[in-house]
């Protein structure tokens, strides 16, 4: 991926809550620069190994880390790792809120699945958008795109999901849930093979190995609707791999019909 320009991802009902693009990149505020990032490794690796593995990544023939400092940006050592889920997984918005340098890499969740919260956001389009949150579903896996943000653009995030207000939306930490560095493309489980027995759906595939290491899930930041933790399809969980925003709306989406956070997900 040459140098380009984040509005070639622009916003639209057909393409989210996809993460865009799919290999690792650096976005600013005008620009997207091809992240050249792998990590192979079988064993687990600490938060501190992974963020120095990824200051030595290169891009636009640099490393990050000098990258960082060209253009005075805080270093990695002063940034925390953070899902991207929905909208925030678009280069296109990551721009738009004027967050400075972020770094985005690949991530393959386990046993978490990304769904949408039950609540309209009408800033961006009308009716609204379906902003995406994290629930659990076991044996279910999915990538998505993982950002290494500073505490100042972590909360500008998070104030952008609140419509630029004190609301709903909270940074948290999973106290479940396997978060891995992905290499390469991988493809989530077909809709056939999740089961649900009247309460709790479950994931009956076999999963396919992954080449990057497994870190600790509970040192990622994730951004949740603490007061609607998700859609309730009538005790199941729309799945946003299985369903786009558009169709989602038509087709399931009803007022008043959710999950409490609490009841999908555990955190620290």
């Amino acid at each position: 991926m040459d140098k380009m320009h984040p509005g070639l991802w622009q916003y639209t009902a057909n393409n989210s809550p996809n993460p865009l693009p799919r290999t690792p990149f650096v976005c600013t505020d005008k620009e997207l620069f091809p992240l050249e990032f792998e990590l192979m490794a079988t064993e687990p690796v600490t938060l501190e190994v992974l963020l120095q593995k990824l200051s030595q990544a290169t891009v636009d023939e640099s490393t990050l880390e000098e990258f960082f400092t060209a253009r005075s940006a805080p270093s990695m050592a002063e940034r925390k790792p953070m899902l991207l889920l929905g909208e925030l997984a678009n280069p296109f918005q990551l721009s738009r809120l004027r967050l400075g340098i972020v770094p985005v890499i690949n991530v393959r969740l386990g046993n978490l699945c990304r769904t949408y919260a039950d609540s309209l956001d009408s800033r961006m389009i009308n009716p609204g958008v379906h902003h995406v949150t994290l629930a659990r579903t076991a044996g279910w896996w999915e990538s998505t795109h993982m950002a290494f943000v500073t505490t100042g653009q972590m909360k500008s995030m998070v104030e952008w999901l609140n419509g630029g207000k004190r609301g709903h939306w909270r940074p948290i930490r999973p106290r479940e849930g396997i978060v891995k560095v992905e290499n390469s493309t991988v493809l989530c489980p077909p809709p056939e093979a999740v089961t649900w027995d009247g309460v709790t759906e479950t994931c009956i595939a076999e999963e396919p190995d992954c080449s990057g290491p497994q870190f600790d899930i509970s040192d990622v930041i994730v951004p949740i609707h603490v007061r609607h933790g998700c859609y309730d399809n009538r005790g199941k969980i729309v799945r946003c791999a299985h369903v786009g925003q558009r169709e989602f709306h038509a087709n399931y989406f009803r007022r008043g019909s959710s999950k409490q956070w609490q009841d999908i997900l555990d955190i620290v």
